[in-house]
């Protein structure tokens, strides 16, 4: 019986609120806020990277086959190093090996960071391929390549040595 009336009064006063305000509130009424939709796309709009000197690299999009990188149109795989674009073998997250990567045993001065692009999703890194990139003194980053373009384009910006290998979006595995 409780139970009955609270929700009898729980309705009464969902039905009260929905009306409007109370009558006898002087509270002034909230205003709605902005639409999300709205907010999000007027943040669409700034682009914070569009000071960055000409030498340096950015992307500024991706497709399932590759990057467009300083208005240039990158098929496949790319290993990005001291601002030099090479194109890199593996075609899976499978083909990632230390092999692949061993351009990093020469390298100097060596990158702060690699940022491993995996493809579509973000892969598990096997513990050998994180032994040797932890052997050349970088941390490892590993994330999907669509969020590759953004953290190496913010990284470069701030003048941080960084590295990126990323496969294209493409790749699921």
């Amino acid at each position: 019986m409780a139970a009955a009336r609270g929700q009898k009064t729980l309705a009464t006063l969902v039905k009260s609120l929905r009306s409007g305000p109370i009558s006898n509130c002087n509270a002034p009424r909230l205003r709605h806020l902005p639409s999300l939709r709205r907010t999000f796309s007027l943040y669409d709009q700034i682009n914070l990277i569009d000071s960055v000197p000409e030498d340096q690299l950015r992307f500024q999009s991706y497709d399932d086959t590759g990057f467009k990188i300083n208005n240039v149109k990158y098929e496949g795989s790319l290993l990005i190093v001291e601002n030099k674009i090479m194109t890199w073998a593996p075609k899976t997250f499978a083909d990632i090996t230390a092999e692949s990567l061993s351009i990093f045993k020469v390298v100097h001065p060596i990158p702060e960071i690699l940022i491993l692009g995996c493809g579509k999703y973000v892969q598990p890194v096997s513990p050998e391929l994180r032994k040797f990139i932890r052997s050349t003194g970088m941390k490892l980053e590993a994330i999907d390549s669509r969020n590759v373009a953004s953290t190496y384009n913010i990284l470069n910006e701030e003048g941080r040595p960084v590295a990126a290998a990323v496969l294209p979006f493409g790749v699921d595995s």
